[in-house]
Formats: C-alpha cells, sequence, structure tokens
C-alpha cells in the first residue's frame, strides 16, 4: 500500500466519523426517510415521489435489520465514493499529493457533510453526477469509445435514483457542441450508448406512462408549494455557501478549463458549469439541486492550484490552501447540522436567523431549520398509535389514516405492533389494502386541517373521541391530533377509494 492510498483512506475514515459525529440522539429520523424506507415494501418500476433506485437500498437496508445505523450507512457510503471519483479525477489530470489532499480536503468540508446525513435520492445524486462528469473527462483524454457505454450505464442508473441528473444533459449536451469536443456526436458508440440508457430507463419510463405520468403530477404540487417561494438570488447566494471554503479552488478550475493549456481538451466543462446553472435558474430549482455540479470542479481547480504554487511559497501557499475549507468550514459546522438540541437552537434564534437558516419552504421564519423540525415528534405519534390501537375492539379491521407520508412512514418504522398506516399523500395512495372491511378508523389529521374531523366522521361509527396528540413543542408536527372511530356504521372503503381516485 502506497501513501497516497493510506492518505486516501484517512479522509475515508474522518468522513464517516464525522458524518455519525454529526447528528444529536434529541432527533428522530426526517420525514422524507420514512417515507424512503416504506418503499422497500412495496416494490416497483416507478413512485409518485422518487424513481425506484431508492427502494432497491431501502430493501437492502430492511434485509440487514432496518436499524438507523444502516439507514445512516448508505448516504455516508455515497458521500466517500464521491471523495473516492475526486481522488482518482486527480490521478487522471496528472494531479500531485498535495492536489489529491487539497481535493479530498475541499469535498469532505463541504455541504455533502449535511447532505449525507439523509438517506434521501440527494446523496447518490452527487455521486451520480460526479461519476457521469468523470466518465466524460476518461472520454475527452483517452477518446475510447468503452467510456461513452460506460457513461450511458452510469447516467441511466442516475436517471433511476433522480430525474435530476436530466440538468446535468441540459448543460453538458450544448457544451460539447459548441466546443472542439463536439466531434464526439460522430461517433456510432454514442448512439448505441444512448439506446443503452434507454433499455436500461425503459421499465421505469413505462410505469410512469401506465399510471398516467404522476411525476407531472409531483412536480405540479412542488411548483405550487415549494418552487414558487425560490428566489434566484438566493439560489446563487447558496452556491457560495455549499463550498465556501473551496471557492477559490472551484473559481480556479474555471479560469484554467480556458488559459491551461493542458486542460484544453476539457474545455466544455467550462461552458457546461454556466449553461447547467443557467437551467437550475430558468427552473427556479431548489438550491441544493445544484450540489453535484462541483466536486468534478474542485478536481480540476486542485490540479491547477497545485500548479500555482509550485514556487518558493509553496509550503505556505499549501498549508493555507488546505487549512482554508476546514476554517470556513467551522462555523457551518455551529449552525449546519442537526448537533445541537432544539434548546440549544432557540437560546440562540438570532444566530441561525442571520444564516437564513430558520426561513422554512413557506417563506417565513420558524423556531428551527425546517429540517430539524422534520426530525422531531415521529417516535411519540408511532407510540401513542401503538398504545391507542392496543384499545381497540377488532384491531385487525382498523384503518389508519395519516395527513401525510411522514405520519404514515413514522409510525410504520416505529410501531412495535406491525401497523401499516396509510395516507392520500404520494406513493401511499397506492398502498391501501381495500380487501376488507373496517370496523375502526385511527385518523392522524394536522393542527390545521383538525377543526371539523370528529364533525365530519362521527356519524360514520358508533364511538368517537380525540385520542391524543403531538406535544413536542419543537416538531413540524406539533398538535397533531389523532382521532379513535370504532364501530363503523358503513363499510367505509367506497369512501375512501373514491377520495383515492380523485388524489390519483
Amino acid at each position: 500500500m502506497n501513501n497516497n492510498t493510506r492518505i486516501l483512506i484517512g479522509f475515508i475514515a474522518i468522513k464517516c466519523l464525522l458524518q455519525f459525529l454529526l447528528l444529536s440522539p434529541d432527533y428522530d429520523l426526517h420525514r422524507d426517510e420514512y417515507l424512503h424506507l416504506n418503499q422497500a415494501s412495496h416494490l416497483a418500476w416507478g413512485f409518485q415521489s422518487v424513481p425506484p433506485f431508492t427502494s432497491w437500498t431501502s430493501f437492502l437496508i430492511q434485509s440487514l435489520g432496518n436499524s438507523v445505523f444502516w439507514v445512516k450507512f448508505f448516504p455516508t457510503l455515497y458521500g466517500v465514493l464521491t471523495i473516492y471519483i475526486v481522488w482518482k479525477a486527480i490521478e487522471t489530470l496528472n494531479g500531485d499529493r498535495f492536489a489529491l489532499i487539497l481535493g479530498a480536503t475541499c469535498v469532505l468540508f463541504s455541504a455533502l457533510l449535511r447532505l449525507n446525513t439523509l438517506y434521501q435520492p440527494n446523496s447518490f445524486d452527487v455521486l451520480s453526477w460526479t461519476m457521469l462528469y468523470f466518465i466524460c473527462l476518461k472520454y475527452f483524454k483517452t477518446e475510447q469509445t468503452k467510456w461513452l457505454i460506460i457513461g450511458a450505464v452510469v447516467g441511466a442508473i442516475g436517471f433511476l435514483n433522480k430525474y435530476n441528473i436530466v440538468f446535468l444533459l441540459m448543460g453538458f449536451m450544448p457544451a460539447v457542441l459548441v466546443s472542439e469536443q463536439r466531434k464526439m456526436f460522430l461517433q456510432p458508440r454514442l448512439y448505441i450508448a444512448l439506446l443503452i440508457g434507454l433499455i436500461i430507463t425503459a421499465p421505469n419510463l413505462w410505469w410512469q406512462y401506465a399510471h398516467g405520468f404522476p411525476v407531472a403530477h409531483h412536480l405540479k404540487e412542488l411548483a405550487d408549494t415549494q418552487l414558487v417561494h425560490v428566489d434566484r438570488l438566493g439560489f446563487l447566494k447558496s452556491q457560495l455557501l455549499f463550498y465556501v471554503g473551496s471557492l477559490f479552488v472551484i473559481l480556479g478550475a474555471l479560469y484554467a478549463l480556458v488559459f491551461y493549456k493542458p486542460f484544453d481538451r476539457y474545455r466544455p466543462f467550462f461552458f457546461s458549469f454556466f449553461f447547467t446553472l443557467a437551467a437550475f435558474l430558468y427552473f427556479k430549482a431548489k438550491d441544493y439541486y445544484a450540489i453535484g455540479i462541483y466536486p468534478i470542479y474542485i478536481a480540476f481547480g486542485s490540479v491547477y492550484v497545485s500548479e500555482l504554487l509550485k514556487n518558493r511559497w509553496q509550503r505556505y501557499g499549501q498549508a493555507l490552501a488546505i487549512a482554508l475549507p476546514l476554517l470556513l468550514f467551522i462555523p457551518i459546522y455551529q449552525v449546519a447540522f442537526p448537533n445541537k438540541s432544539p434548546e440549544y437552537i432557540i437560546q440562540h434564534n438570532e444566530y441561525y436567523k442571520k444564516w437564513g437558516l430558520l426561513r422554512w419552504e413557506d417563506g417565513k421564519d420558524h423556531l428551527l431549520p425546517q429540517d430539524f423540525a422534520d426530525m422531531l415528534g415521529w417516535k411519540e405519534l408511532a407510540f401513542k398509535v401503538d398504545s391507542i390501537y392496543a384499545t381497540l375492539p377488532n384491531q385487525t379491521r382498523t384503518l389508519i389514516l395519516c395527513d401525510n407520508y411522514g405520519q404514515a412512514g413514522a409510525i410504520n418504522y416505529y410501531t412495535h405492533r406491525n401497523l401499516k398506516a396509510v395516507s392520500f399523500s404520494t406513493d401511499y395512495l397506492y398502498w391501501f389494502d381495500l380487501s376488507h372491511r373496517y370496523d375502526n378508523l385511527i385518523r392522524i389529521k394536522s393542527r390545521s386541517d383538525a377543526t371539523e374531523e370528529l364533525t365530519e366522521s362521527s356519524p360514520f361509527f358508533q364511538n368517537s373521541s380525540l385520542a391524543d396528540s403531538i406535544s413536542n413543542p419543537y416538531a413540524r408536527e406539533v398538535g397533531t391530533l389523532i382521532f379513535a372511530f370504532t364501530g363503523a356504521k358503513i363499510d367505509i372503503r367506497e369512501r375512501i377509494q373514491n377520495e383515492i381516485d380523485e388524489k390519483k
């Protein structure tokens, strides 16, 4: 084992250690994580919320015991592989040891530490972007057409993970066309590669077609409820923060891709950077969608900075370059991770507010960052539903109906009674079991929608009560109510089916 390999292993070890230290036990899993984990029990070639890749990982997590360790292991793994790909890119660009260390440092102390704390498609999405860019780099250097085939496979898998990778193609393809690398489009293997990619993604595309393209409904809902609050200037400001300690490296990469002769063949990467950001801005995408752009530019920039520092100031310049990502990351470490208790955050609200971390998707400031508030109250909900369920007659004929996917997923993850909660939200629309009658209904209603639940549902049951609620004051779900209805007077399946049809 050579010294470079030992250094890489050291970075991987630090990455793994940090990912598990950055999570406070005060928090549960995030609401999105429960949805993705629940998909393991309903494997399909597509879902309303995401493509199928995440469900395959969830099935593996379920097979390994479904513990929090394994839930957090996979985003950490994808983060480790991102560092590894950047390392290999620097080697491909003939970077020296300092360039390798600088590149790994910049990727390590970045927004990826935050991204990799959550089990969502985003971690693998960044890895997919980095891998696809790396494959393009390899093709431009060697002109071996095998890289086109490999790129098609990687791109297709990235597409099956998150459709966000389409933005990469939107930015990179025109960038190739305006450069000397446009000759790539004359390669017959390129079109064979595209066909292979289409074959790999075809099952998911067919699933979307067969189900009336639910992704279109999901995107419209996203645009109406979340993207409408996206500020384009805010999007650009966020880009500066994601890799704040690495800005000089990324800017160095953009300069080098135009003026540094050894990078001439990689010129499409310069144009792609701006084309891709322009596409994100045009569609008012969320700021974190663009995180996958930057790791490959860190590879280019690290090699160029290393060349710049090969003079008598080398020792001092290299020390400063490596220290900068870490030093600028320290203040972000203080506020951007769920490593502080809710009480601590509330005591330092003004500091968090200055960073814009208290603004939620509704455009308003709240007590906690939205992601943190989305990691509270779930165990409490599941425990209380379990307790209510235990008091009901004819327990096996109980429908547990929630207002949103977070509630349903959390109950299904934490339950000790093997409960199967459902919702009219996202993928749960397809997971109702209406094969038998229900005598009881446990209804979980968000505080804002709960006022008329007893009035509307009581006539259909012999007994009705407000059984409990979520009391955690810091949870986004605080005040969510749990109603219990027993002794159904009608077959409620028809009403449920009508609601499902209306939502689809």
